[in-house]
Order: structure tokens, then sequence, then C-alpha cells
């Protein structure tokens, strides 16, 4: 697996997403090119940004005992798997906004570096270690970059 902190990992997954073009078709799924970027924002939108609500306790409790043990792993994502609603993007976005906006995040993630996130709190997850943190963003990323062939 990839390491988000990792700035040579961070190159080619910026290169991975440098091969899409705006009108790079999926190989499974809904999204288009430009809402799968919006999607993959997502999460980092939950850690560095305050625009989407947190789960009430209960829905975090779902969180933590049934949903996080198979986020937080190495097995990859089935194709089309469900997805939470802040994730689902609905209408057009733009394509090259959202690219940058992914690359920027990538880049922070990187500079911020496992120190940063070791112990920080997820948005539905509770606490969780670099290697926790590293495994959500960089297995989110590779089944989406794979998704459009990237």
């Amino acid at each position: 697996m990839m390491n988000v902190f990792n700035a040579q990992d961070c190159a080619t997954i910026i290169s991975r997403i440098n091969q899409l073009k705006s009108t790079t078709p999926a190989q499974w799924g809904k999204m288009n090119v430009a809402q799968m970027l919006a999607h993959c924002n997502v999460t980092y939108e939950m850690v560095f940004e305050d625009k989407h609500p947190k789960p009430n306790p209960i829905m975090k409790w779902v969180l933590k005992t049934m949903v996080k043990k198979k986020v937080l792993t190495e097995v990859p994502y089935p194709k089309n798997s469900p997805t939470a609603p802040a994730f689902m993007i609905k209408g057009d976005k733009d394509f090259q906004n959202e690219k940058t906006r992914l690359i920027d995040f990538i880049n922070k993630t990187q500079q911020l570096g496992e120190s940063y996130f070791d112990g920080k709190e997820s948005h539905s997850f509770g606490k969780l270690n670099k290697v926790e943190w590293n495994c959500m963003f960089a297995k989110h990323l590779d089944h989406h970059l794979s998704q459009f062939g990237a």
C-alpha cells in the first residue's frame, strides 16, 4: 500500500491523478471523473474543513463498530461498494477545480506528516493512529483512481 506521508508515494499518486482527463470514463460505478474527484475530496474536507456535520453518538457507534474495520484494513474495496451520504456527489462538478483541490489536500497531508495524524480524531471513527490514517487515505484514493484506469 502507498504511504500518503511519503513524498515519493505522493508524487506517484499525483501522477496517477494527472493521467485523468475530464472525459476519462469510469470502468465501473455511477460517478463521472469530476464527481469522483469531489468524492475523494470529502475525506480531506472532513479533516481540514468544517463543512460536514459529525455523526450523532448512535451513528458514530455504528461507524466505529461496523464500518471502521472495513475501511481501515488493506483489503481493497469491492467495486460498486455503498458509500456514506456525505460522500454521495450529485450534480456537475468542475473537473479542474476538484483535481487541484485533491492534489493540494494530498500535498498538505504529506507535508503535515504522520506525527500530525498519529492519534488525531477522525470525523467518524474516533482516534486513529498513523497507520490507520494512511490506510484510509491511500486505500480510498487507489480504489477510485483504479475506477478510472489511472
